[in-house]
């Protein structure tokens, strides 16, 4: 049996009650190194960069496959050459970038800007209006287009507008600068300023992180003429005509801020048009910059690796390769990848362990004190309905539309995001796919759709330190199990839970229930709202932003632990460890993770995940069984009296 814990990294300078994190992973924060092309190190790190040199195998043995023309395998190496013939790149220049410059040149009015910006979205220039098709919330046995707020190159809203984040803006003003002048623009620092001034008054009108997580509010469905009536200066069928959008994917939209029309249509006045054609210019440059010539490739770089994300080096150029084909055909990498990374035992292991902790999932909400009789019987519903996807789609996505050119990597990325446009309007009329993965096999990653209620786990993370397919229960339930605990949570976190069984977005709960609900995540908003990891420089955790996540964490081990109870492991020791022991062990060997500080900076103002610490130790202070197996008291740096201690979905 595989131990799948190694017991010499553990840190016995750390007490465990006191950091559990630092406890098993204190030695390999003290000594691995963040690599210089990555803004952090760890468990996921090292499964994205074992799946990418697999994954770069593939495509190298496709590119010298000579295979047919038309198959993916000649698609795949075409994708390849083209981002590697780097002589070809280097002597094109920005030239590939005139024939756009030179339209831009020719517009007159925001007639000509709509339709020709509808033109270049398109092919991936990012536009003001980002639209995608999935399940509608409301009826969701049906497409409907969601459309979304765009126009800022910075990574939120609050970037516009904090005093935090000034030094930024002028980072970003000079990178905007140099960007222009490269692609051969004259007075670029002018055409900058009037970025940043355009993009901060974009910015004005967009809500928050928070807001933006709200189903409810964010579930706006309006026919055309009121999504148009929204923004009357911004013509929109010329926008969507342009962009080769069928009049039917715009007849009903789910605009999730729909105050950012109105907003918009407040900039779209003549003295304004200068500034618009500048973004437009530079939305064209940055978009095209990762295939362009190695001035702009490094300039793209300095600003968005290393300034916002403090990452030392440009990845090198294989990877990036890779990760340009991964864009353009995933689902056929994937393809490949499963013949010789995916063993189907996998599959059956995950599927007993996904029956225990939907098991222990069902009796956690049969014995909830706080609930209802009737909210959990629908509750119980929800969780006989959720759906488990693992390992790799049924059928994989076909690339027939897709021509590739070895000698164009420009429009090889443009042809490739324009097939995958086509694909996603098609969907509209059509019946719903629910074979269909939003994450192709290789992703290390794992994820919860509501619409679907389902969850899915691509073949990559079954694989230690997640998934060991010959450790003991302890192992794998304190890490892929709470990994499942973690999605099927998003079901029952405080947006998930807004939708029911059938994906749709309904209210299956009592007054009294919900609110119920609500006293126990704003108690975990609270405790999350007072931690600041290292190299933050004392900002804080956003416990409002970070809720859903830190409640499919919380629920997640909890459903986890009794599901490995469920398994009855007994209590004999393995390394001196008891099981129980080795199950929190397991769970903080795999939030393994260090972070460089600008990135630490950059995921609190804008990701739903909390730090990695937090999300090992803060959790563990609220579970019982933690106490339990490791001897916490009250004089310990990880106790939290009970009384204190949260408990949403495990009783």
């Amino acid at each position: 049996m595989t131990q799948g814990i190694d017991i010499a990294q553990l840190d016995h300078e750390i007490r465990v009650q006191d950091d559990l994190f630092r406890h098993v992973n204190g030695r390999w924060l003290r000594e691995a190194p963040i690599a210089p092309d990555r803004a952090t190190a760890g468990s996921f790190v090292t499964l994205v960069d074992e799946a990418e040199a697999k994954v770069r195998h593939i495509i190298e043995t496709a590119a010298a496959a000579d295979a047919a023309v038309g198959t993916d395998e000649r698609k795949i190496g075409d994708l390849f050459a083209s981002f590697m013939d780097t002589e070809r790149i280097e002597a094109l220049g920005v030239a590939p970038l005139q024939p756009d410059l030179a339209r831009i040149d020719e517009l007159t009015d925001y007639a000509g800007f709509a339709r020709l910006l509808g033109d270049l979205e398109r092919t991936g220039t990012h536009g003001l209006i980002g639209i995608y098709i999935g399940p509608d919330r409301g009826r969701p046995d049906r497409y409907v287009t969601h459309a979304f707020q765009g126009g800022t190159g910075l990574p939120d809203e609050s970037y516009y507008r904090e005093d935090d984040f000034a030094e930024i803006r002028t980072a970003y003003v000079g990178h905007v600068e140099r960007m222009l002048g490269l692609a051969g623009l004259d007075d670029a620092a002018a055409r900058a300023e009037r970025v940043l001034d355009l993009e901060t008054r974009i910015a004005s009108h967009h809500w928050d992180r928070v807001a933006c997580r709200d189903a409810q509010k964010t579930y706006n469905l309006l026919p055309f003429d009121e999504l148009q009536a929204l923004v009357p200066s911004f013509d929109l069928a010329a926008w969507s005509a342009a962009g080769q959008i069928p009049e039917p994917v715009l007849a009903e939209v789910v605009m999730a801020q729909p105050s950012f029309l109105e907003g918009l249509e407040s900039l779209l006045t003549p003295e304004l048009l200068p500034a618009w054609l500048d973004w437009l210019r530079w939305n064209v440059v940055h978009a095209a910059a990762a295939y362009l010539s190695s001035d702009l490739v490094d300039e793209n770089f300095d600003f968005y690796g290393r300034t916002l994300s403090g990452t030392d080096e440009l990845r090198p150029r294989w990877k990036r390769g890779v990760s340009f084909v991964e864009g353009a055909m995933g689902e056929a990498v994937g393809r490949l990848y499963v013949r010789t990374e995916y063993p189907e035992t996998a599959r059956a292991r995950m599927d007993e362990l996904i029956a225990n902790l939907i098991e222990a999932y069902r009796q956690s909400i049969t014995e909830l004190p706080w609930m209802s009789d009737e909210t959990k019987a629908r509750a119980h519903d929800k969780l006989a309905a959720f759906t488990p996807k693992i390992g790799h789609p049924e059928q994989f996505k076909d690339y027939a539309a897709l021509e590739t050119d070895p000698t164009d990597l420009l429009g090889n990325a443009r042809r490739s995001m324009a097939v995958e446009t086509a694909r996603e309007l098609a969907k509209i009329g059509a019946p719903i796919d629910r074979d269909e993965w939003y994450m192709t096999p290789q992703t290390v990653n794992a994820y919860y759709n509501p619409t679907m209620n389902e969850i899915v786990f691509p073949a990559a993370i079954l694989q230690p330190p997640f998934f060991h397919a010959d450790a003991d229960d302890a192992v794998n339930y304190g890490a892929i199990g709470a990994v499942i605990g973690h999605e099927i949570g998003h079901g029952f976190d405080d947006q998930g839970s807004q939708y029911d069984g059938t994906g749709a977005l309904s209210n299956w709960w009592t007054d009294d229930d919900r609110a119920s609900f609500e006293k126990l995540t704003a108690a975990l908003v609270a405790q999350y709202d007072e931690l600041s990891p290292e190299g933050a420089d004392g900002q804080k955790v956003n416990g409002a932003l970070t809720i859903g996540e830190n409640i499919g964490d919380l629920g997640g081990l909890s459903i986890a632990y009794r599901a490995f109870r469920l398994t009855d492991p007994g209590d004999e020791p393995i390394d001196g460890l008891t099981p129980d022991q080795r199950f929190f062990v397991s769970w903080a060997q795999a939030w393994q993770s260090k972070v460089r500080p600008a990135e630490t900076v950059r995921r609190l103002t804008v990701d739903p995940h909390s730090p990695p610490e937090f999300r090992c130790n803060q959790v563990v202070r609220n579970i019982d069984a933690f106490y339990a197996a490791f001897d916490v008291t009250a004089h310990d740096a990880l106790w939290l009296d009970p009384a204190d201690r949260v408990t949403v979905w495990s009783s």
